[in-house]
């Protein structure tokens, strides 16, 4: 079931969405989590669809030049777009593999304990193997952290540089309403 990414109430009024950092966002919706990452996804409503196929039978191609301007108006709304994803992707490729690793030694675990151990035998082997667990994978989430809070960061330099060249085209369209 996919849900907004925002409640309507504060979508439908553009009072607070103009200068809210969300503005840019319109309608993306929130997938439901991933069984193994944990990660819920977003599905981005302004991913351009991708291209019928072709039909006819050409020597050329006959979409290599659109005939109707393109719905992404810079390069800052594209590279956004393309590093919005590649956050997205960077962070559900590790909690994938980290949780599929984790989940494996886990079993690994209760799987080397005797047939007849009590659940304070499962519970001490459980906590030693959380303990080991962090300690052995605190170099690799600190990497991931730093490469997270890196792409998040030129992602929301992008956002704004694409607001910003949006600025003009929102006065602009705004003046004509009125």
């Amino acid at each position: 079931m996919l849900v907004p990414l925002r409640p309507p109430s504060l979508s439908r009024c553009p009072c607070f969405r103009l200068l809210h950092g969300s503005a840019i966002m319109q309608r993306h919706l929130v997938g439901p989590p991933d069984p193994i990452s944990h990660l819920r996804p977003i599905i981005y409503d302004d991913v351009p669809p991708p291209p019928a196929p072709a039909v006819v039978n050409h020597p050329y191609s006959l979409q290599e030049f659109d005939p109707e301007p393109a719905r992404i108006s810079n390069t800052y709304e594209m590279q956004w777009k393309l590093q919005r994803q590649q956050l997205d992707d960077t962070s559900q490729d590790f909690w994938l593999d980290s949780n599929t690793r984790f989940e494996t030694a886990k079993e690994a675990v209760l799987a080397s304990l005797p047939p007849g151990s009590t659940p304070l035998d499962k519970e001490n082997a459980l906590s030693e193997f959380y303990k080991q667990w962090l300690l052995q994978e605190s170099a690799r989430v600190d990497e991931y952290s730093n490469i997270w809070r890196a792409l998040n960061w030129a992602n929301i330099v992008l956002a704004a540089r694409v607001k910003y060249s949006r600025f003009p085209a929102g006065l602009f369209k705004s003046t004509q309403k009125s």
